[in-house]
């Protein structure tokens, strides 16, 4: 198997369109614009980006940040073995030489001097300096880079700088319409539409609570977790408190009116 199919996608995933996202992102594909998915936790960035590079037939590299990523981490690095020292290129230094898209989940959790490292890579010039190796990479005709980040996480401290944010153009992502997001919830899940309509309802109860109590609402993908656990015959009041309220709050009166509204439903 060689480099590139390693990180081909051979099985189309699932991805349930909400609006024109996927011919826009197809029309920037066509001009390799760099690219910046905006939205919250679970909403279905990362499997739309899943979905895009399997209809455009590219490979896909997904980096997930972290604030101890440095840039060695992300361009590469000299490593010492028994025949001495060798580069291993990172994975934005692979993308750029195979033409896959390359993934920043998350941006903004790693450290704004290892973000600046794209800067070349997202303009004009589509290069990627290798410093410690002296060398400049010309990037893949096929090449694009994609970022993502959840704006109601961010704060001074953790956000793009302006002249990182103005290399991409964006797509906003949020939570479906209440039948986009069954629909989703009954054919990831296989429970049944009366059962993904109830799940999507506890969700929207939660999400109004958001900034009132709650951090963060209940996302797409807690609604996935709870359907496959009742799907697998747990209790739905069981399963819906195992994985939609204890992970999102330790509030002991939030705990208590997100397992009322599940009870209203189940």
């Amino acid at each position: 198997m060689s480099i590139i199919d390693q990180y081909k996608i051979e099985k189309q995933p699932y991805y349930r369109t909400v609006a024109d996202e996927v011919d826009l992102y197809e029309s920037a594909y066509s001009v390799r614009m760099p690219m910046m998915l905006k939205g919250p936790t679970g909403c279905g960035k990362t499997r739309f980006v899943e979905y895009m590079a399997w209809k455009l037939g590219r490979p896909l590299i997904t980096v997930a940040c972290n604030e101890d990523m440095t840039a060695s981490d992300l361009v590469g690095r000299f490593l010492l073995d028994a025949n001495g020292t060798r580069w291993q290129d990172g994975p934005l230094a692979i993308a750029a030489r195979l033409g896959a898209i390359c993934y920043l989940d998350e941006v903004v959790e790693a450290r704004q001097d290892t973000t600046v490292v794209i800067h070349p890579l997202t303009d004009a010039r589509r290069v990627l300096p290798l410093e410690k190796k002296g060398e400049l990479v010309q990037a893949h005709p096929d090449f694009q880079l994609v970022i993502s980040y959840n704006p109601g996480y961010q704060s001074l401290m953790k956000d793009l700088k302006q002249s990182t944010k103005q290399r991409f153009g964006a797509l906003d992502f949020n939570y479906p319409s209440h039948e986009i997001e069954a629909e989703i919830v009954a054919h990831e899940t296989k429970v049944p539409m009366d059962v993904a309509n109830k799940l999507v309802s506890i969700a929207e109860r939660a999400r109004n609570l958001k900034g009132h109590g709650l951090d963060e609402g209940i996302s797409t993908r807690m609604l996935i977790y709870a359907g496959s656990l009742i799907a697998s015959g747990v209790n739905p009041l069981s399963a819906c408190q195992m994985t939609l309220v204890r992970p999102i709050t330790d509030d002991p009166d939030m705990r208590d009116a997100l397992d009322a509204a599940v009870a209203t439903f189940f």
